[in-house]
C-alpha cells in the first residue's frame, strides 16, 4: 500500500489566516499575496481538507461548521510552531528553578564544590545542585540525560560525541600524615619505594604510573591497600603510616593537615577536564552552569 502523501504544513499558515480574516482579499494583504494566489491557496486547502471553509454569503463569505471547529486548534499550532522558531529568552537567573546533576569525584566537590555553590546561589538562588560520585568513564549517563555535567579525566569509554572542554592541569604529590617519616627531609625513590603505600584499585591492571615510573629505576613498591578513589585514600593515610599518591589540585581540601611533597619519580601531568552531551550546548542556563564551573575551578 502506498504511502499516504505528507500534507503542505505551509497551510496552516494560510487557513489560519484565512479564518481569522473571513476575506480572501484581507487574507491576501496579510500575507503579502495577491488575490489569485490566495484564491489558488483556498482551493488546495479545500481540496485537502474535503470542505468548502469559506462559503459565499451575501457579499462576503461564511465558516462552514468544519471551519469554526478548526479555528481554534489551528491558532494555537501556528502559535506553538511560532513560539518554537523563536529565539530562546534572554536567561532571568533569578527566576531560574532548576535542578543541575553533576557526576565528579569526592575530592572535585570538597575542593571546588564551596565556589561553586557561592557562585550559583549568589547569581541564581532557585538552583540547585546534585552531586553524584564518578564510579567510572562510561559517558552513557551524560548521553541519556541522567547527568547535566561531568568532570574528570578523559578515558577510552567517553563516547566521541561528548563535548569536552579543559579546566586545569594537575601533577601527582605524595601524602603522608603528620609525624610520618616521610614528612621531614628529601624524599628520595628509594625512601619514597621503600614505604609502604595505598594505591587506586585499578579494574584490569595490576601497576599503575606510579609502578611503571619505579621499575624504570629499578625500584618496586609496597601496595598494601587498593581502594576505589582519593578520597578514602587520604582518609587512610591520615590515620596509618602508609603513602598516598593523589593529583595535587584535585584533592587540595582532602589534604588539609597533611604532609604533601614531590613525588621523585617523573609523571606527566593530567587534564582534568568538563564534558557534557552536545544536545545542551545551546541551554543558556546549562552555558551559565558550565561558566560556573570554569569559574569555581580557576579560583
Amino acid at each position: 500500500m502506498p504511502d499516504t502523501p505528507r500534507p503542505d504544513l505551509n497551510l496552516l499558515v494560510t487557513l489560519d489566516v484565512l479564518l481569522a480574516e473571513g476575506s480572501v482579499a484581507r487574507a491576501a494583504r496579510r500575507l503579502r499575496l495577491s488575490p489569485s494566489a490566495m484564491s489558488r491557496a483556498l482551493a488546495r486547502l479545500r481540496d485537502t481538507l474535503g470542505d468548502p471553509l469559506l462559503v459565499r454569503a451575501g457579499r462576503g463569505l461564511v465558516p462552514s461548521p468544519r471551519a469554526i471547529e478548526l479555528r481554534e486548534r489551528v491558532r494555537q499550532i501556528v502559535h506553538d510552531a511560532e513560539a518554537a522558531l523563536r529565539p530562546a529568552k534572554s536567561l532571568d537567573l533569578q527566576k531560574l528553578a532548576r535542578t543541575f546533576t553533576l557526576r565528579t569525584s569526592d575530592g572535585f566537590v570538597e575542593t571546588f564544590g564551596p565556589a561553586l555553590l557561592a557562585l550559583v546561589g549568589e547569581q541564581a538562588p532557585g538552583v540547585r545542585l546534585r552531586f553524584l560520585p564518578k564510579l567510572d568513564k562510561d559517558s552513557t549517563p551524560l548521553r541519556e540525560g541522567e547527568v547535566d555535567l561531568e568532570t574528570g579525566v578523559i578515558g577510552k569509554a567517553m563516547g566521541p560525541e561528548v563535548r569536552v572542554q579543559a579546566l586545569f592541569r594537575d601533577r601527582f604529590v605524595g601524602v603522608v600524615r603528620a609525624g610520618h617519616p616521610l614528612a621531614t627531609g628529601k624524599v628520595s625513590a628509594k625512601r619514597y619505594a621503600a614505604a609502604r603505600h595505598i594505591a587506586l584499585a585499578r579494574a584490569n591492571r595490576d601497576k599503575g604510573r606510579v609502578d611503571e615510573a619505579l621499575a624504570a629505576l629499578g625500584l618496586q613498591r609496597e601496595v598494601v591497600a587498593q581502594v576505589g578513589g582519593f578520597s578514602p585514600m587520604l582518609a587512610l593515610a591520615r590515620a596509618t603510616d602508609l603513602v598516598a599518591s593523589v593529583p595535587e589540585r584535585h584533592t587540595a581540601g582532602l589534604r588539609a593537615g597533611m604532609v604533601s611533597f614531590a613525588l621523585p619519580v617523573a609523571l606527566p601531568e593530567i587534564t582534568v577536564s568538563l564534558m557534557w552531551h552536545p544536545r545542551m550546548d545551546g541551554d543558556p542556563a546549562h552555558r551559565w552552569l558550565r561558566g560556573c564551573v570554569r569559574d569555581a575551578t580557576s579560583r
